[in-house]
């Protein structure tokens, strides 16, 4: 359900390290489709929806996911580690160009939830993040397409990450769009790729944001990422 305010503006799973960092899911997946995403505003620019209830709540039930899945719901610190990780930009690494450091969720007062799912034998994760947010995705938008090429450096390990648009499944959201990230250099063992096929989609004042991770040159399922983001849209919308 919708209510009407003022706009105000990763641990372990069995079996995979993601970026360097034990995180609670095995972050490796095999993860696009077609029909472009377009933004369509569901309010005013002085005004946004709040979509009530709990964020844990509302993240996709367990039988959402392909039933070999097993499902972790994420506690605070590791869901701000897993945030971080989804980015390609860990928490407190420094970011080149400096413009492109994302700003990470707040993971406390009920405003952010993360849900991961894993087949360990398969190494694939799909990550579902809800996200309580003022700021708007169209801005998220565009700080993607100017910050194309970052380079992340945390301590002596340094990555570069590349973001490119995807092809996005139809979505009935307030606004939508997809990206692949594909993070390369020290960070995760020397030469190892990783690659991250994310959909994002905002309804009212909750950002949606479903990742799907492969590692080396493992091919995405996209059938799965897609079937979970249409059931985290569903559940933002339906409440």
């Amino acid at each position: 359900m919708l209510r009407e305010v003022s706009r105000r503006r990763w641990g372990r799973v069995p079996g995979v390290i993601v970026l360097g960092v034990p995180v609670l899911g095995a972050l490796g997946s095999a993860c696009g489709s077609t029909v472009t995403g377009h933004p369509v505003p569901a309010s005013s620019a002085t005004s946004v929806q709040h979509v009530t209830g709990g964020l844990t709540a509302l993240l996709p039930r367990p039988e959402r996911f392909p039933p070999h899945y097993t499902i972790v719901v994420l506690p605070p610190e590791q869901a701000r580690r897993a945030a971080g990780d989804l980015r390609g930009i860990p928490a407190g690494a420094e970011v080149e160009p400096a413009a492109c450091a994302a700003p990470v969720p707040e993971f406390d007062a009920g405003r952010a939830a993360i849900e991961v799912g894993s087949d360990d034998e398969a190494r694939v994760t799909v990550t579902v993040e809800l996200v309580r947010t003022d700021e708007a995705l169209a801005r998220v938008r565009e700080r993607t397409g100017r910050c194309a090429l970052v380079r992340v450096r945390q301590g002596p390990l340094t990555t570069t990450v590349v973001s490119v648009p995807e092809p996005l499944p139809g979505v009935a959201a307030d606004d939508a769009f997809a990206l692949r990230r594909t993070v390369t250099g020290t960070r995760g063992g020397a030469g190892l790729t990783q690659s991250m096929h994310t959909r994002l989609a905002q309804i009212g004042d909750v950002r949606i944001n479903v990742t799907c991770l492969t590692f080396g040159d493992e091919l995405p399922d996209t059938g799965t990422l897609d079937q979970v983001f249409t059931a985290a849209v569903d559940g933002v919308r339906h409440g």
